[in-house]
């Protein structure tokens, strides 16, 4: 698997996005300042959260033509939390995989409630959709017998 970092800082490609539109009603969307992978600058970007994938961009005004600056499949995310006391920062909160870790700050401790609860169902819908698939075989072989 690629570096979460390394899919989500390039530029991302239309087979990143796998048919989501991102232009249209997210589930959230909104500012929040992320840190660089290589150089540890902080920049503010534009979020959009939608269908499981969160998007990002240079500008708030998100239209069909737009490119994303990235992507990354929150269903790669294992956990979302705050994270103040290990930046020692306000409304610090991390975005988690196996191997990876992306720091974010939001403008307030409402944004960053708001952002870690819609990533935090975003992550366990995207885990459910693999796991219904499994109990629904199951339950389906249960009930024949």
């Amino acid at each position: 698997m690629t570096s979460l970092w390394r899919a989500a800082t390039a530029q991302a490609g239309p087979h990143e996005y796998d048919g989501v539109e991102f232009w249209g009603t997210p589930e959230r969307a909104g500012w929040l300042t992320k840190q660089g992978e290589y150089i540890k600058t902080w920049r503010r970007r534009w979020f959009v959260l939608k269908q499981g994938k969160l998007f990002w961009f240079k500008e708030s005004t998100v239209t069909r033509a737009s490119i994303p600056r990235g992507v990354i499949p929150v269903a790669n995310c294992l956990t979302v939390k705050g994270a103040e006391d290990v930046l020692n920062r306000q409304f610090a909160f991390v975005l988690s995989t196996r191997r990876d870790t992306m720091y974010f700050i939001a403008d307030s401790e409402k944004e960053k409630e708001d952002w870690v609860n819609s990533i935090g169902r975003s992550i366990v819908q995207q885990s459910r959709s693999v796991t219904d698939n499994e109990v629904f075989d199951y339950d389906s072989r249960k009930s024949l017998g």
